[in-house]
């Protein structure tokens, strides 16, 4: 039986390609960002490639007022599977020197905007008896590294929330999961570079990082396991990378 999923983040990297495996295999999806001309593209995509339902909510997780506009417009109440993609890193900077603008961003997209989206859709889920939430977090939210700080800060705070979560809607019989993954592959290393593109291209040199494909299908393995089985959380890197401070570059 088709599911309803939906995705934040989903106009690029892990969000898009986690949309694409979803819809592939026949489920619905409520695909949700802040650039409507790319939700419209991959909204059309689906819809032509999959013959699924698919619905678009353009808006920015760290306005809560957005977000419950947007969750309360659905016509269908029904949230199976909610993936709290959305998320960024930006800036390199030791704290002494880093820019308040990043800090703001990553906090307000990380931690706040996953709240705030995971406030509005909980209830739904409890009122369905039913759910599951899969977070995507990151190796940064299991160590610390040198100019990592806010940003691993952040997705400690996401590695905490998810562990809150699943005591708290224990009783409910609802599902909380945790993706972590290593370096991938998309724009992130870009956003988190202010869009220099060949530095971010360093970041990939030497080694065959992970890509969005890779962590979507890990995605939808967590998603569709047997109803009485979670995953709490699953740590995933490409074989070149131990953790965050070793990758094997050749």
């Amino acid at each position: 039986m088709a599911k309803t999923v939906f995705i934040t983040g989903a106009t690029s990297g892990f969000g898009k390609a986690t949309a694409e495996i979803f819809a592939g295999n026949g489920d619905n999806v409520i695909i949700t960002g802040r650039r409507q001309e790319l939700l419209n593209t991959l909204s059309k995509q689906l819809k032509l490639e999959h013959n699924v339902k698919v619905t678009s909510l353009c808006f920015d997780v760290r306005n809560n007022d957005e977000v419950v506009a947007a969750i309360n417009s659905l016509e269908n109440k029904v949230i199976d599977i909610l993936i709290n993609n959305a998320g960024l890193a930006s800036g390199i900077n030791k704290i002494q020197d880093g820019a308040l603008d990043d800090w703001d961003k990553m906090i307000d997209t990380n931690v706040k905007g996953l709240l705030y989206v995971s406030k509005a859709i909980m209830p739904l889920m409890i009122q369905n008896k039913e759910g599951h939430i899969i977070n995507i977090g990151s190796t940064a939210g299991k160590e610390v590294y040198m100019n990592g700080n806010v940003y691993c800060a952040t997705k400690h705070a996401v590695n905490a929330i998810s562990k809150a979560m699943r005591i708290e809607l224990l009783e409910h019989g609802i599902k909380v999961s945790q993706v972590s993954p290593g370096a991938a592959e998309t724009e992130f290393s870009e956003v988190r570079l202010h869009g220099d593109v060949e530095k971010a291209k360093e970041v990939y040199a030497g080694y065959e990082p992970m890509t969005a494909e890779d962590i979507a299908s890990i995605i939808f393995y967590v998603a569709t396991l047997p109803k009485n089985l979670c995953i709490n959380d699953l740590i995933v890197t490409s074989l070149s990378q131990a953790n965050s401070f070793y990758i094997n570059r050749k």
